[in-house]
C-alpha cells in the first residue's frame, strides 16, 4: 500500500492550495536526509513548529550523488522517503531530481521556508521567492556532533 504522505509534485501543488484555503500555514524545507539521526528530526519537529503543516523536500538519489559524491547515498531514495514518513512531524514528503528545490518551492508556495543555520540567508534557494508575497524564512540551529558524513566516517573507522 503506498503511502498517503509520500506525493509527486502534480499531486503536492493542489493539495497545498486546498490546505492555503482551509487557513493551513504550510512549512518547507528539503535536504538528503540520508542515514537518518537524531540530529534530523530535532530538526524536523522544530520546522514542524513554525506551522500547520510540514512538506519535505526529498533530494533523488542522482541529485545526491550530484551533491554528496558518487557514493552516497547509503540508503535509496524510496526507502528515505518511506522512513521520513514514518516520523509525526512530517505532513508530506516529495522527492525532486534538480539540484536545488526551486521548482518545487514554487509549487509548494509555502509560508515559511526552513533551513539549517549552516545556510547563510542570502544563499538559501527560494528565499527571494517566498518573500516577494510576504512569506519568511527561519534558519534552524544544528544539532552539534550529529551528521550523517559523521556516521559514515565512524562507521569506516570501525570497519578498519
Amino acid at each position: 500500500m503506498a503511502d498517503k504522505k509520500i506525493v509527486s509534485i502534480s499531486l503536492l501543488r493542489p493539495l497545498c492550495s486546498k490546505l492555503r484555503a482551509r487557513g493551513k500555514k504550510i512549512v518547507f524545507t528539503n535536504g538528503c536526509f540520508d542515514i537518518l539521526h537524531a540530529g534530523h528530526v530535532r530538526y524536523l519537529k522544530k520546522a514542524r513548529t513554525l506551522g500547520d503543516v510540514l512538506v519535505v523536500g526529498l533530494n533523488s538519489d542522482k541529485s545526491v550523488r550530484a551533491i554528496k559524491g558518487p557514493t552516497r547515498p547509503v540508503v535509496g531514495q524510496k526507502d528515505r522517503a518511506e522512513v521520513l514518513s514514518g516520523l509525526e512531524c512530517v505532513d508530506y514528503i516529495t522527492v525532486f531530481g534538480e539540484s536545488t528545490p526551486f521548482k518545487l518551492i514554487k509549487a509548494v508556495r509555502p509560508d515559511v521556508l526552513v533551513k539549517g543555520a549552516d545556510w547563510k540567508a542570502g544563499n538559501i534557494v527560494g528565499s527571494d521567492f517566498v518573500g516577494s508575497y510576504g512569506g519568511k524564512t527561519v534558519t534552524v540551529s544544528l544539532v552539534k556532533g550529529r551528521s550523517t558524513s559523521g556516521i559514515i566516517g565512524k562507521i569506516s573507522r570501525m570497519s578498519r
